[in-house]
């Protein structure tokens, strides 16, 4: 055994024959031994002790060290034969005190009561789980998405759920073969929306995808939700690019006036706002466009993936909707700054050309299949029709975020010709 005690403990006046006992056995400290004396203090008060006897080479001295690093109590029992050591060690402060001050975040379920999810998340929590203990000195980490109002929505976990059981793959649950050679101006009219609607989705990703860096972690369900949305757009822009591409095309075009729109969604810093422009209003409307391709578009290819798409978009909707009708609840009158937002965007992109032409006559092909005057009329009808009902989709959301129907009215009217 050492010469001389690591943090000698007093005598007990407890006798040492009471004392719980830990047999190391031929386990030494580097094969884990720490863990059977480490838990076995840990149910004892500071001040308790334990007889830890053992027999692998050296472990005398690694327990004395591992002692002293921890902050316990140490001598070895008087009298006892070199060979059958035993020591008793006492639980140290340390460990207790070293937890002393720690912060509590909350807890893991959002459901369990009040207090679960914090108000404001602090610096402080950095990247631990929501309802973990962070020791007191942990770095400070700059998530501008820090305050609950700003970015919550209650339902962003059974959001999340329902898309994770809704993934499809656009491998095996779309069959590429069905695709029939089309006249040459309905596939033209094909490939020219599915390169707008790329365009449109590479928008809808990078917005998500920009605030879900700025989002503390404390708002995992919010995270997680953000996160599959963002894989939902990626998946979407391969399956568009790969209906282009279907009959050996390239991309068809892009205006100046399509990027501007899109642009303004980029520079929105405000992520209530932004939610509101893109999800609401922008996704909602795409929505209407996806289910009108369903219906209309002329090859089983298109109709397919239409299909899935609009679903996932759907759920966009949904969750930016569901933030949105929370921060309303708590702060009504932030209803001002979005209808500022419609308006302030309808004034920045007056002088943009609006929808790409191009791109409202391949919706006409589209419907009418044909160039032929009675397949036009019955086209350009349906179309009509499509931007009535993306209008009165528009409408019904604003009015279920509160706006009076005047006033919804005419912010559905204000949106961008762009669709997105």
């Amino acid at each position: 055994m050492p010469d001389s005690d690591s943090g000698a403990l007093p005598a007990s006046t407890q006798p040492a024959s009471t004392l719980p006992v830990i047999d190391l056995q031929g386990l030494g400290f580097d094969a884990g031994a720490h863990l059977l004396v480490k838990h076995a203090l840990a149910a004892l008060p500071v001040g308790g002790q334990l007889r830890v006897t053992g027999s692998a080479p050296g472990w005398q001295a690694q327990l004395s060290g591992w002692c002293s690093d921890q902050g316990h109590g140490l001598r070895w029992e008087d009298g006892v034969d070199a060979a059958q050591a035993m020591a008793i060690v006492a639980r140290g402060g340390a460990q207790a005190g070293r937890w002393r001050g720690a912060a509590q975040t909350g807890r893991s379920d959002a459901r369990s009561g009040d207090g679960a999810v914090a108000a404001q998340a602090q610096p402080f929590w950095g990247l631990a789980a929501r309802g973990a203990q962070v020791e007191a000195g942990a770095p400070a980490f700059h998530f501008r998405l820090s305050d609950k109002l700003q970015v919550w929505t209650g339902s962003a976990s059974d959001l999340y759920a329902q898309a994770v059981a809704a993934q499809w793959n656009a491998d095996t649950d779309i069959d590429w073969n069905d695709a029939p050679e089309l006249p040459a101006p309905v596939e033209d009219a094909i490939v020219q929306l599915m390169t707008y609607m790329v365009e449109n989705e590479n928008a809808a990703l990078l917005v998500p995808a920009r605030f879900l860096g700025q989002l503390h972690p404390h708002y995992r369900e919010l995270q997680a939700a953000l996160a599959i949305q963002v894989a939902d757009e990626a998946r979407h822009i391969d399956v568009f690019t790969r209906r282009i591409r279907r009959h050996g095309r390239e991309p068809a075009l892009s205006t100046a006036g399509g990027q501007a729109s899109l642009k303004s969604l980029l520079d929105e810093t405000d992520f209530s706002v932004a939610g509101f422009l893109l999800s609401v209003l922008g996704e909602g409307t795409f929505v209407h466009l996806l289910q009108f391709l369903q219906t209309e578009a002329p090859d089983p290819l298109t109709r397919q993936i239409c299909r899935l798409a609009a679903r996932d978009e759907a759920r966009h909707v949904a969750l930016g909707m569901s933030h949105l009708l929370y921060r309303l609840q708590h702060e009504p009158g932030f209803q001002h700054q979005l209808a500022q937002a419609v308006e302030q965007r309808f004034d920045n992109l007056a002088g943009t050309s609006g929808l790409n032409e191009e791109v409202f006559d391949a919706l006409i092909l589209i419907a009418a299949g044909t160039l032929t005057p009675e397949a036009l009329a019955r086209g350009a009808a349906r179309v009509q029709q499509l931007m009535r009902d993306m209008a009165d989709g528009r409408f019904s959301k604003l009015l279920r975020l509160g706006f009076e129907r005047g006033h919804a009215e005419r912010l559905a009217s204000l949106h961008t010709r762009n669709f997105m």
